[in-house]
């Protein structure tokens, strides 16, 4: 099952780290490139995902499609703690059909490089 993670961070660089930690010390594997997410539009999803008032804006987003089951990339992020604010968004969501419409019309991230994963023997 794809699932997105939303990434809100104080800044890009937090951004960029929480991104490549995903994938380095989580082990997730993405469907795509990340994709550049205004900070507004990571906030409304925040809202409307957790059903709670938001607490403090971000400045930097990012949205990303995962191979990977919520149910695992949730485990992850309680392993790894990365140092930006991180939510799955799964087709249990309502706002899960609009995400997925609308990813491949996003920008790429132009800063973003991904991390090189050393192969397990």
């Amino acid at each position: 099952m794809e699932s997105f993670a939303v990434i809100r961070a104080d800044d890009q660089a937090k951004l960029n780290t929480a991104i490549s930690d995903l994938q380095r010390h989580g082990g997730l594997t993405f469907a795509s490139s990340p994709r550049e997410l205004s900070p507004s539009m990571a906030d409304k999803i925040l809202v409307n995902v957790m059903k709670v008032p938001l607490k403090k804006a971000c400045r930097a987003a990012a949205l990303v499609s995962l191979n990977d089951d919520p149910g695992v990339a949730i485990d992850v992020l309680g392993r790894i703690h990365p140092p930006a604010h991180v939510i799955i968004v799964s087709s249990r969501h309502d706002i899960y059909a609009r995400i997925s419409d609308c990813i491949m019309q996003l920008p790429e991230m132009k800063d973003y490089v991904a991390p090189v994963i050393p192969k397990k023997t």
